[in-house]
């Protein structure tokens, strides 16, 4: 792929997210032919959904494709990374993807918490603590 050719997959991610940019970064580091472009929801970038539902779940776009969310993006993107595509490939047999969806639901019911011990905003408001007298 040469540098004039455009990236064969978009990711639109929560840049606000710790745990989001921490796995952004990791990407990043093993697409060294820039396949994949990375769009920072948290900077105000256009998005093509309401950023609100962007930003709760992964997004991502192969050229000329449908918007993928969850572990679809994830599956999309794994296959732009010549080292990570044979778990992207894989994704397409018949009821993997289905698994790694309710894997990814579930890491989304958690996501709040790990976002808070990395230092990060939380999904949710915090109800204010009591002073102790």
């Amino acid at each position: 792929m040469s540098m004039a050719e455009p990236a064969q997959v978009t990711v639109w991610y929560d840049g606000d997210c710790p745990l989001c940019r921490r796995e952004i970064a990791a990407l990043r580091g093993l697409d060294r032919k820039a396949r994949i472009a990375f769009v920072d929801l948290s900077i105000g970038l256009p998005c093509p959904l309401d950023r609100d539902a962007m930003i709760a779940r992964l997004h991502a776009q192969e050229t000329g494709g449908p918007l993928l969310s969850g572990a679809e993006a994830f599956a999309a993107m794994w296959r732009a990374i010549p080292a990570l595509r044979p778990f992207g490939e894989m994704a397409r047999r018949p009821g993997v993807l289905g698994r790694l969806e309710r894997l990814y639901i579930a890491f989304l019911r958690v996501r709040p918490l790990l976002q808070g011990l990395l230092g990060g905003r939380r999904s949710r408001p915090e109800a204010p603590r009591r002073a102790r007298v």
